[in-house]
């Protein structure tokens, strides 16, 4: 069995991982830390949870290691970022490692002071760790240098990808040096993800310890099948089923996770927010929290899919299923970390199903269904509708054989008026045409979801009156 004093890492490295408990490396740093020890340029493809960070940290830490002070406002290492959290992690898990040593770390974010970061650049850096938007806005300002960064690392790739952070890694890309080493880690391999290699690799040895797009081991995953308007409540049942363990809730919005968050507060939950809403100094007290277990529940986006590494959390609620399937392995990737158990429960509603299905698909399972009553005909019609939706099918067009934005058609009254007679002139009334016309059948309140996403909104319509004069 490998253990890190066979990777050929200083003493100082050694007496570090040593001190923090870590004796043995994991697959993805037993196979990554040689062939970047030796220089090379390196793709490593492992779910989260499997200590990518130290397998790009330490060959850093080590090289780095005895080359004296760095010049001003320069950096000798970068490592990009999708999110502040994990940006936050990273450098938290470097720190501990470079301990007592010279090495300087430095971390620039949004939602920070942008001139304190700027004030620690000044005296230069040996490892910068950013995300793109904020490492732009201090390269346009001439804040920070990349002339001499000997290595660059570009973490949950992507997930930049999915952010759409290429044209800014681009952008930074024509301030590098072409001499570097280069080092790209991601969960996934999307299509896109070769755009970004063939860019910024040179000849990369390829380590991949799992198939992309698969959970950790450790993970029981189910799902629960409830129409949207019930989930709270579904959530709430499993919430007060162990309230002394710490459990993370996935929603799609910024304003709908705050406003649960907010529900489940006033149910007597102990409970904390993280969103994009949120300024970094709250975002790093509520997990602050959340981390010492003063907090039991934190409802966050998917900017906590990524990044948050608190081996305590057992439970994770897909409140709401991310219509990117790959995000779903990113979200349950938040439990079962450092070997322990977890568990997550996925709340899918008839409008979800396709989201449903394409993350059963990725992961090649089927997951269990452990409560809710499951509709085979809403199912597919959900399926479906939500299918045309996204193609434009049937766009503009409304039942009832109308024009495409019109009103529905039908046969209209024989008689103007009401009906028995009306006034002649008047109103076109319901005529014994309309009077026999079948009554609309009522939907199945689980699919006004799927056929809400389906419809088309109607074009605001503007007044042909013309304006009341004023006599004045």
């Amino acid at each position: 069995m490998t253990d890190f004093s066979m990777l050929g890492l200083n003493p100082a490295l050694l007496a570090a991982l040593e001190r923090t408990g870590k004796d043995v490396p994991t697959p993805i740093q037993a196979r990554g830390i040689p062939p970047l020890m030796e220089g090379r340029d390196l793709m490593g493809l492992a779910q989260t949870g499997t200590g990518k960070t130290l397998a790009f940290g330490l060959p850093i830490l080590h090289r780095l290691a005895g080359q004296g002070k760095p010049a001003p406002k320069t950096a000798r290492a970068l490592i990009l970022a999708p999110t502040r959290e994990l940006v936050q992690q990273i450098a938290e898990a470097l720190t501990q490692l470079s301990h007592g040593t010279p090495t300087a770390i430095t971390t620039v974010v949004g939602g920070a002071s942008i001139n304190r970061q700027i004030d620690r650049l000044v005296r230069g850096t040996d490892v910068l760790v950013a995300t793109p938007g904020r490492l732009i806005d201090l390269l346009e300002r001439g804040s920070v240098s990349l002339a001499k960064v000997q290595m660059l690392v570009l973490d949950e790739a992507d997930q930049m990808l999915d952010l759409g952070f290429i044209h800014a890694l681009r952008k930074i890309a024509r301030y590098l040096p072409a001499e570097r080493q280069t080092m790209l880690f991601s969960a996934t391999m999307p299509k896109d993800m070769s755009e970004i290699a063939d860019a910024y690799l040179d000849r990369p040895v390829r380590v991949q310890v799992a198939t992309p797009g698969k959970a950790a081991d450790k993970i029981t995953q189910a799902v629960h099948f409830a129409p949207q308007g019930d989930k709270a409540a579904v959530l709430r049942e499993y919430l007060s089923q162990h309230p002394d363990e710490l459990a993370l809730v996935f929603g799609r919005t910024k304003h709908g996770s705050e406003k649960l968050s907010k529900l489940l507060a006033s149910w007597g939950f102990s409970v904390g927010s993280i969103h994009g809403n949120k300024s970094q100094g709250q975002r790093e007290r509520t997990l602050a929290a959340f981390r010492a277990g003063e907090t039991k529940v934190l409802v966050a986006t998917d900017v906590a899919a990524r990044g948050l590494d608190i081996p305590l959390v057992a439970h994770v609620y897909n409140y709401e299923l991310p219509n990117v399937p790959e995000n779903y392995v990113h979200r349950i990737g938040r439990t079962a970390r450092a070997g322990r158990e977890g568990r997550a429960v996925a709340l899918c509603a008839p409008a979800e199903m396709a989201d449903l299905r394409a993350i059963e698909k990725l992961m090649n399972i089927k997951i269990e269904v452990i409560g809710g009553d499951v509709w085979p005909e809403i199912m597919a019609e959900a399926a479906r509708a939500k299918a045309r939706a996204a193609t434009g099918q049937n766009r503009g067009q409304r039942p009832g054989g109308g024009k495409a934005g019109g009103k529905p058609g039908g046969a209209k009254g024989a008689g103007g008026g009401r009906p028995g007679g009306g006034k002649p002139g008047g109103k076109p009334g319901v005529g014994a045409a309309d009077a026999a016309k079948p009554r609309k059948p009522r939907v199945h309140p689980a699919l006004a979801d799927a056929m809400a996403a389906e419809r088309p909104k109607r074009p605001k319509r503007f007044s042909q009156k013309p304006a009341r004069r004023s006599d004045g």
